[in-house]
């Protein structure tokens, strides 16, 4: 049988809220995600939303983005000086053929889907984004990764000289990266954004390659992607480094925390993986 999530309502008119309180409150967790439309073939069967979605206009002009600044009012500016055209990412690792394509073929060759996702930050905010992208399992059966592989480990772009953010934290462990297990990569909710809002996918969200991954914390779902690499081993994650004690690198919503959406201030429950427990929790023995 198809898997079916509940329609919910979506956050309307609102911003991408401050992540400046990040490194201040590190008790607060963060993104939280369901999943609305899909094309047939993934084993999804998601009815359309009710209510309107953030604006694009909000949710580009006031976002994170560490590479270029903490001041997110700013990040739709310093982000004008990275190019996004061409854009490649290499498929590395253990795989079958190791290779570097660029974004538009790999969108190409995988084809891509629409979801609907609302994005739970760190410091407990809810918005509604609309995404296009490639299913991630779809690019991991591409890549046929050996049997050895255990881990998906993306790395973003590395250029300090349009992306001061870089430049002014030289002791962070730039590239930023992340991880997931195999299986986590081929959960059907996983998706590799590269597009948002109908167009494709803005600098400031991370254009124009991302992760968005369901029902983890937001920092799992990295931008700027340059390569993915099928590994053996855990790979190390940019704040799992930075603060070992605290982003653990599984990173699933904990659940039994608040939440507040921007729209409205209204603050609401947040539920175990987000509410995706039915999907994702047999991924952890659930």
């Amino acid at each position: 049988m198809p898997l079916r999530l509940p329609s919910l309502p979506i956050t309307p008119e609102g911003v991408w809220a401050d992540r400046r309180r990040f490194l201040a409150r590190l008790g607060f967790r963060g993104l939280g995600v369901w999943g609305l439309l899909s094309r047939p073939g993934w084993g999804l069967d998601l009815p359309p939303p009710a209510g309107p979605i953030t604006p694009e206009a909000s949710a580009t002009r006031f976002n994170n983005y560490y590479e270029f600044t903490s001041d997110k009012r700013r990040v739709w500016r310093e982000v004008a000086a990275l190019r996004t055209r061409p854009w490649t990412v290499e498929i590395a690792g253990l795989v079958d053929k190791p290779r570097t394509v660029h974004v538009e073929e790999l969108v190409r060759r995988l084809g891509t889907v629409d979801r609907v996702y609302r994005h739970r930050c760190v410091e407990g905010w809810s918005a509604v984004i609309p995404w296009t992208g490639i299913p991630l399992r779809a690019l991991v059966d591409w890549a046929q990764p050996l049997g050895s592989a255990r881990y998906v480990a993306f790395t973003a772009f590395l250029d300090p000289k349009v992306a001061p953010g870089q430049a002014r934290r030289p002791g962070w462990p730039w590239p930023y990266t992340e991880g997931l297990t195999l299986a986590e990569a081929r959960n059907p909710l996983a998706l590799l954004a590269t597009g948002a809002y109908g167009k494709p996918l803005a600098k400031p969200l991370g254009g124009p390659i991302r992760l968005v991954v369901p029902w983890k914390y937001g920092f799992k779902s990295i931008k700027g992607i340059v390569r993915i690499s099928f590994i053996e081993a855990r790979p190390p994650t940019f704040w799992t480094t930075l603060a070992p004690g605290v982003y653990g690198f599984r990173s699933n919503v904990a659940g039994g925390d608040r939440e507040w959406r921007i729209d409205t201030g209204e603050r609401q429950p947040t539920l175990r993986f987000n509410g995706y427990g039915p999907w994702v929790a047999y991924l952890y023995g659930g």
